[in-house]
């Protein structure tokens, strides 16, 4: 077993409820982790025994371009995809961050975390 990770991925996105979010649009940060059985990859050195994260990184690059309300419902989109393309997938875990987010005072982030299988239905 073992985990393949994409960290600190950066997006300029629209996603929220209020109008000023889907106008100006905010910084986000895509954590992505996710376990598996890549034994093999280790031994043959073969891609197609593992995760491809730049595969990854597109599933959540086409998420946050499509805007969404709630960063739980983007989660949740990002995890069918991953789910997808890799059935075997053991865990998931996506964790979102908005970067300043409008509250009228200074918060650095607001952040959900989605995980398979725990919130995966």
């Amino acid at each position: 077993m073992g985990k393949v990770s994409l960290e600190g991925i950066e997006f300029h996105a629209f996603h929220g409820v209020f109008s000023e979010e889907k106008k100006l649009g905010n910084r986000f940060t895509v954590d992505i982790h996710v376990e598996t059985d890549f034994r093999k990859a280790m031994l043959d050195d073969d891609l197609n025994e593992t995760v491809d994260y730049s595969r990854i990184y597109q599933i959540a690059k086409s998420h946050m371009e499509e805007p969404v309300k709630l960063l739980e419902h983007l989660g949740h989109l990002m995890l069918q995809d991953i789910l997808k393309v890799y059935p075997k997938l053991k865990s998931i875990d996506i964790i979102i961050k908005k970067h300043n987010p409008a509250l009228g005072g200074v918060v650095n982030y607001s952040v959900v975390k989605v995980s398979y299988p725990e919130d995966y239905e």
